[in-house]
């Protein structure tokens, strides 16, 4: 049990709680939201004793094993699997001990250190391992390479596999989505909802939460209050006693009508596509999600530009990718080929496709900024192209001012109406004069978005434009990019703003790129299909290769490990087969007993009856566990077998 009981924290001048109380029982998943600055990393320091409350009191059961991200990686020469595994402190001390016995030539000590590291599930350790990389997005031959050689985004990927695969009670994750693409987000998804233990998850991501949470603690002026259900109860909960306040009854309604009018004009757009039907339903749904965030500090529009062309963009046998090499032609790295396609007025497309098939690719190729290898790219006369990317935050200009950078792009816009653009984003007042040097994260993705809404684009292209945006502010995105009358391309993990902002998909696997008929739901079971698809060929493959070619020493090295690794569990499964056949003759002879009819009926053998029928039941179930034992025992034999190569 998790309990804050009176607590009040305040961090320099800002006060982020006050008298604030909160109990979260063993086992619940809880959504932590909030404004930010609200404090939500600081009630991840309270709990594990980083922060001290200035007052009240911060009670936890007690030998809660507590798992929290770290946001460094310092041991860069180490490989990813090394790294993930190092998080197991338990495991490596006992793998220290047993290769101190072994140099020794201590036996007894050795056979001790087998059965501890069996009982830390220590020889699946790195299967477990690897699959925690693979599902974040790491192929296997990357889990050996050091951690040096990825970028940060990828390193803060091996955190949290690292993260996951600590021994838990307690899990804290702050923002584990910001550098997963949507195929590892689905597979973060589903693994969460399978922990054991109890999890408190710092997200912005709405569908997120909703799949992950069963309840929700949110950040309401300086205290806690806690919401039955997951993030769409929580909204809806808190639109109905919004909607009790007089104050913002007005603004609510406004919003609502808004959004209404809005589904009322997409309406008559609609087609009977999959995806265009399920952003109807999420956009009928806006009208309620508006008024839970009536009290929003965002909230602005994207204007498009006044002209426009017909078909905007083309690309024509195009074939899309990278040279390397100094050389002339140079080498060329092809990702998509043979790329068709028609950019018309008014579509809205999100990209799908698996890590790395080539989403920003393509979208660099739209714009222009990476030439084709070959074919055409025709732009319509009236092309004006946003695009927004998470690397064109580190383009600002640190020194400079939020009203700086858009006086630039209009030198003659009046100074109010920059100020008033500003502040739709999140800069009121002077805010519009703060260093951006200065500023968060989520900050500068606003400045950024900023800057791309000012250039009243037509052909809108988005790369994950929610990392670092909170809650708020991803609602205001997702209702500004639902009006948008310009053409948009978005490539996105929040499902949320795909389904209310995109009425088509494109699917971009296998060095290609065509239409996708379905919706997200249809996107999971295809993803689904194609990693199991690949498991198999890649057990074919190696099944087809046949045995490694190298020396027979290393071979024989190779085997004997594979043998150490297997014996704690060739003689677990041994164990219980012989033991199921001891309680089988028991049981037999039991039930021999029992098809004796005068045990029945001869009164002085009641108590004979009663005990043989205890003794029954007694065997059946214990039967009942060591088969289940051996079929666990056998299941993690044949795992680690094909982990290993056997």
């Amino acid at each position: 049990m998790i309990a804050l009981r009176q607590v009040s924290l305040q961090r320099g001048t800002q006060a982020l709680l006050e008298g604030a109380d909160l109990t979260l029982h063993a086992g619940h998943k809880a959504g932590i939201v909030g404004s930010n600055g609200a404090g939500k990393s600081s009630l991840f320091k309270l709990l594990l004793g980083e922060l001290a409350p200035d007052r009240g009191e911060v009670e936890m059961s007690g030998g809660q094993r507590i798992a929290h991200m770290a946001q460094e990686v310092e041991a860069l020469d180490r490989s990813l699997l090394d790294h993930v595994l190092d998080g197991h402190a338990e495991l490596r001390r006992a793998e220290a001990a047993l290769a101190a016995a072994r140099e020794a030539g201590d036996d007894h000590r050795e056979a001790e250190l087998h059965g501890v590291i069996e009982a830390l599930d220590g020889y699946s350790a790195p299967a477990k391992a690897a699959q925690l990389l693979v599902g974040l997005g790491f192929s296997q031959g990357d889990l050996e390479r050091p951690l040096s050689s990825f970028s940060g985004g990828w390193r803060m990927r091996v955190n949290l596999a690292r993260t996951l695969f600590m021994p838990s009670d307690l899990l804290l994750l702050d923002e584990p989505t910001n550098h997963l693409d949507l195929d590892a987000l689905l597979w973060l998804e589903q693994w969460l909802t399978r922990y054991p233990g109890t999890l408190l998850l710092i997200s912005h991501d709405r569908d997120f939460l909703d799949a992950v949470c069963d309840c929700i603690v949110h950040f309401d002026r300086r205290a806690l209050v806690l919401y039955r259900g997951n993030y769409t109860t929580f909204e809806r909960t808190r639109a109905e006693k919004l909607a009790l306040q007089q104050a913002e009854a007005a603004k609510q309604q406004a919003r609502r009508e808004e959004i209404e009018r809005f589904v009322a004009r997409f309406r008559a757009k609609a087609t009977k596509a999959r995806a265009a039907q399920s952003r109807l339903k999420m956009l009928e749904r806006m009208g309620d999600i508006a008024v839970a965030h009536a009290d929003s500090p965002f909230h602005f529009t994207l204007p498009a530009a006044e002209k426009t062309s017909h078909p905007l963009l083309v690309l024509d046998e195009a074939r899309l990718g990278y040279r390397t090499g100094g050389g002339e032609p140079g080498v060329e790295k092809v990702q998509l080929d043979n790329v068709r396609l028609t950019l018309l007025p008014g579509q809205r497309i999100g990209l799908l496709g698996p890590n790395g098939a080539g989403k920003s690719t393509l979208i660099k190729s739209l714009i222009g900024e990476l030439p084709l290898l070959a074919g055409k790219r025709v732009a319509g006369e009236h092309l004006k192209v946003g695009y927004f990317a998470q690397h064109q935050l580190e383009g600002l200009d640190l020194a400079a001012t939020p009203f700086m950078h858009v006086q630039r792009l209009s030198p003659t816009a009046s100074d109010q109406e920059i100020r008033n653009f500003l502040g739709g984003f999140g800069f009121p007042g002077d805010d519009v004069f703060g260093e951006v040097g200065r500023f968060s994260g989520g900050e500068k993705a606003r400045l950024a978005l900023a800057l791309v809404a000012w250039q009243k684009p037509n052909l809108l292209l988005l790369d994950e434009p929610t990392n670092h945006l909170d809650l708020e502010m991803r609602e205001a995105l997702t209702e500004a990019l639902a009006a948008f009358e310009g053409t948009v391309i978005l490539v996105s993990h929040d499902r949320h703003l795909l389904r209310a902002t995109v009425d088509e998909f494109w699917r971009v696997a296998d060095h290609r790129v065509e239409p996708f008929d379905g919706d997200l739901e249809d996107y999971r079971a295809w993803l689904k299909a194609r990693l199991e698809g690949a498991r198999r060929e890649a057990r074919d493959d190696k099944a087809e290769q046949g045995a490694p070619k190298e020396d027979r020493k290393a071979s024989r090295r190779a085997a004997a490990e594979l043998r150490e690794k297997l014996r704690p569990l060739k003689k677990q499964r041994d164990r219980a087969e012989q033991a199921m056949e001891k309680i089988q003759a028991e049981l037999a002879g039991v039930e021999e007993a029992l098809g004796d009819a005068e045990l029945y009926t001869d009164p002085a053998r009641k108590e004979a009856l009663t005990a043989t029928l205890a003794r029954q039941g007694e065997l059946k179930s214990r039967l009942d566990d060591l088969e289940a034992e051996w079929l666990a025992a056998e299941e993690a034999l044949e795992t680690m077998a094909a982990e290993l190569g056997g």
